[in-house]
């Protein structure tokens, strides 16, 4: 008997890749979700007694619900669910259209949202399970040129704090993983970049778009090391809310804290009388 059922979305390449690996290689089984019918041949042609790899697009809410179907009939239970599945997007916030903040937003917040809520009723019934959703450090401290990305992070994070809450007394533990720059490939070919530019914003967003560009393959973040963290994480007897990966996100993270730390200081007093006395 399987010791855990993993369902992980987005194992193509990058941290879904590493940790569907990881998993496997510990002796828990992987259903892996992808989006080409030819990965799916070859993931299962390589993986047949660990993992299964099934086709998904996150942005459909038939297709998730299908998918939910489908694993908890075959396998019976899910164990752990990993929203890893999603999309880069770099561009001012005046640059981008609604068209394209929606499509973040339908891959980083519906689909993720979608996705638990279907797996919810297994897991109550189970009396037991664990999401991981993956964030990033973009989802505590926002970056210029970054809005669109932050804003769909900002949200996940925000709807899984109020989740943890409402399942710890049913057995279920939430964890939002946030790294930092990994090398993967989400600052190459896959990140979405918003169609219109505006010489203006050539300073802070255009500067942070090419700096993101230029570190492509140079990330100081190793995928198969955050899969180790994240199993290690999800076999423990108390897993946090969060786990932050990478100096980086040690770093900038922390420097939210501090400003939000140093506003609340600077406002006590007008806070404090804002209020019927």
């Amino acid at each position: 008997m399987k010791k855990h059922i993993w369902l992980i979305t987005g194992i193509s390449s990058g941290l879904g890749q590493a940790l569907a690996q990881a998993v496997m290689e510990a002796g828990d089984y992987v259903v892996g979700t992808l989006r080409q019918p030819e990965q799916i041949e070859q993931f299962n042609r390589q993986y047949a007694d660990r993992g299964a790899a099934i086709l998904l697009d996150i942005t459909n809410p038939d297709a998730i619900q299908a998918t939910v179907e489908r694993v908890t009939s075959e396998f019976d239970r899910i164990d752990v669910l990993v929203n890893n599945a999603g999309v880069g997007f770099v561009g001012a916030v005046e640059e981008a259209s609604i068209e394209e903040v929606r499509n973040v937003f339908e891959a980083n917040f519906f689909g993720t949202l979608a996705l638990t809520q279907a797996v919810l009723p297994r897991m109550r019934q189970q009396r037991k399970g664990h999401i991981v959703q993956i964030s990033s450090h973009a989802g505590i401290k926002a970056f210029a040129g970054f809005g669109v990305y932050n804003a769909s992070k900002f949200a996940l994070e925000g709807f899984s704090e109020a989740l943890a809450q409402e399942v710890v007394p049913l057995g279920i533990n939430v964890t939002i993983v946030e790294p930092g720059p990994f090398r993967t490939n989400f600052a190459g070919s896959r990140l979405g970049q918003a169609q219109q530019v505006i010489d203006d914003y050539a300073t802070t967003a255009g500067a942070f778009r090419e700096k993101l560009k230029s570190v492509d393959g140079q990330q100081e973040g190793d995928p198969s090391k955050a899969a180790r963290a994240i199993i290690d994480l999800v076999n423990s007897a108390n897993p946090s809310l969060r786990l932050p990966l990478g100096k980086t996100a040690l770093k900038t993270i922390q420097m939210k804290l501090d400003s939000v730390a140093a506003d609340l200081e600077a406002n006590r007093e007008i806070a404090e009388r804002a209020v019927f006395m």
